[in-house]
């Protein structure tokens, strides 16, 4: 299978190394002095604290015209970093390409294929403008929740630190042979592919905690442990985490956990640096839009108030204007 990797960072990095390895044909699109590595040096693989290890075989390059026709579209950058990609996208383009989105948060195309009574409504928080369902067609989507842990410890060099599995789900829920077809080679890799039916679920529970743990950390430098095990922050938790539940059942979904035990597993997560918090730090964009102002924006699409969730979110986006100058 010809497959390209837009946004070949950690997980996009650690992606194509493992399908490279189980002798698939990828391609690789990087920038700056990432990109410059793997073309002199070839990409390589660490995991956890073994040795990082040349993988073969692996393309890599900033032009998408050069890469050509695809068969699968990896899409692994942040959300707000796919707009500005879409339109190139499209030379990666055959009749039967289809793109995986692995973004945090909730998706842009939540509402497409739906089959609600919001069916096909867009989602500003996360697609401004329309810009990206104007330029990827719903058809080739393949929905994508990331679980791995992976960094980038040198150009060049991805390495892994935790978890394989990666949950597929077509929007319109459905167990199709192209999506059934992407998890076996995936599986191949040696990765988990599970093909859910009802992905936003799924995307739920984990947006659950992270409207609130990710903004509460970026706001006071702390981690999991500390947010969960301080009687304050717990509390806030709760009543910041009923606020998003209750969005979601509004939207049909069914939580299999209750809130208490969602809790006691980030705390059981231990010292962890959520990712909005190690982007403040190295002074990068966050993902608050399309996991704190998503949930906001659905609020008010369900006439489900969020006072704290929104409170969070203006907070985050100040300190994030701040931070970045």
């Amino acid at each position: 299978m010809r497959i390209c990797v837009v946004g070949a960072g950690a997980i996009g990095g650690y992606l194509g190394a493992k399908l490279a390895l189980a002798g698939e044909d990828v391609t690789l699109i990087a920038r700056g002095p990432h990109l410059a590595a793997i073309q002199r040096d070839g990409l390589k693989l660490q995991m956890g604290d073994g040795p990082a290890e040349l993988v073969p075989g692996v393309k890599a390059m900033s032009d998408m015209a050069e890469a050509g026709e695809q068969d699968a579209v990896l899409l692994t950058l942040k959300t707000h970093s796919v707009p500005g990609v879409v339109k190139q996208m499209r030379a990666l383009y055959g009749p039967q390409t289809i793109v995986l989105t692995a973004q945090n948060g909730i998706p842009w195309w939540y509402f497409m294929r739906h089959g609600g009574e919001f069916e096909g409504r867009r989602l500003a928080s996360v697609d401004p403008g329309g810009v990206i369902a104007d330029n990827l067609e719903i058809e080739r989507v393949i929905g994508c929740i990331v679980y791995p842990a992976a960094d980038l410890p040198a150009p060049g060099v991805v390495r892994h630190v935790e978890g394989d599995r990666f949950s597929l789900g077509e929007p319109d829920g459905s167990k199709s042979e192209r999506v059934l077809a992407l998890s076996q080679t995936l599986a191949r890799a040696g990765l988990k592919a599970p093909v859910r039916t009802n992905l936003r679920a799924e995307i739920w529970v984990k947006v659950w905690g992270n409207a609130f743990f990710n903004p509460i950390s970026a706001l006071t430098g702390t981690t999991l442990e500390e947010i969960c095990s301080f009687p304050a922050t717990r509390e806030l938790a709760r009543v910041a985490m009923t606020e998003s539940m209750t969005v979601a059942e509004r939207l049909g979904i069914k939580f299999g956990v209750t809130l208490e035990q969602r809790i006691d597993g980030a705390q059981k997560v231990g010292a962890h640096k959520p990712s909005m918090l190690q982007d403040i730090e190295t002074q990068r964009p966050t993902e608050v839009d399309a996991v704190v102002g998503a949930v906001v924006e659905l609020g008010r699409i369900v006439g489900v108030p969020t006072p704290v969730t929104d409170t969070l979110y203006r907070a985050v986006k100040l300190l994030e204007k701040r931070v970045r100058g």
